[in-house]
């Protein structure tokens, strides 16, 4: 309802600015509708942000909340709603390997992916050039990690924390099992967030503590165990 008043508002202040011309040269007052829409935005009407932008700001407020998977999830859901402009698109898919490709996005492979689709599927885009500069850091990065999860004197945590990071998230919770390992809280935060740790009564088994990057401390297992 409160949504509705505020555009509601914007229109009437567009329809009034189309239709009538200030007598003076004067700095207008701000009207209420106005003060409504800035508090609610922080801008004038003028610069009211599009869905698309409106979606990318919520991005952004989940990787500063460290929410990475949360914005991993919330980019996919954008790029398979009906209504983005290409150029959004890419923009997205851009996005979606960068935070993939972060210390907390953990898949290395699924940034490698996006921003090759970024060149192969937008290749006008204003987007390519940052993509191909970002595709040969994550496919060294790539390289890196697997060195790591091969060589035998990387010592077991070195090559779990090398599976996470590339996105071989099944083969790092196998490998947590076969060892008995207990990942860092930013690694079990991601795998509860992804859905191989889950919180129940019903389940057994071994159980993780992790804190969340709001401070929710939880205790999980498993999500297979006791099924």
């Amino acid at each position: 309802m409160f949504r509705n008043t505020i555009l509601f508002a914007a229109s009437a202040i567009a329809l009034v600015a189309c239709t009538s011309t200030p007598a003076t040269d004067a700095k207008p007052e701000t009207s209420e509708a106005e003060e409504i829409l800035i508090e609610e935005f922080g801008e004038t009407p003028a610069a009211v942000m599009s869905k698309f932008e409106q979606a990318m700001q919520s991005v952004d407020e989940l990787v500063a909340a460290q929410n990475e998977q949360a914005a991993n999830d919330r980019l996919t859901q954008m790029l398979g709603t009906p209504g983005y402009t290409d150029e959004e698109l890419a923009e997205a898919l851009y996005r979606r390997g960068q935070i993939r490709m972060s210390a907390r996005g953990y898949d290395t492979w699924g940034a490698i992916s996006d921003f090759e689709e970024v060149m192969e599927t937008y290749p006008n885009s204003d987007w390519v050039t940052a993509a191909s500069s970002d595709l040969a850091i994550a496919r060294g990065k790539a390289t890196s990690l697997n060195f790591q999860k091969e060589q035998a004197s990387s010592t077991r945590t070195q090559k779990f924390d090398a599976m996470m990071q590339l996105g071989e998230h099944q083969d790092a919770m196998d490998y947590v099992r076969q060892w008995n390992l207990t990942p860092n809280n930013d690694a079990v935060v991601a795998l509860y967030q992804i859905g191989y740790l889950c919180e129940g009564d019903t389940l057994t088994g071994r159980s993780f503590s992790l804190t969340e990057p709001d401070g929710t401390m939880r205790s999980v297992r498993f999500c297979d165990a006791g099924k």
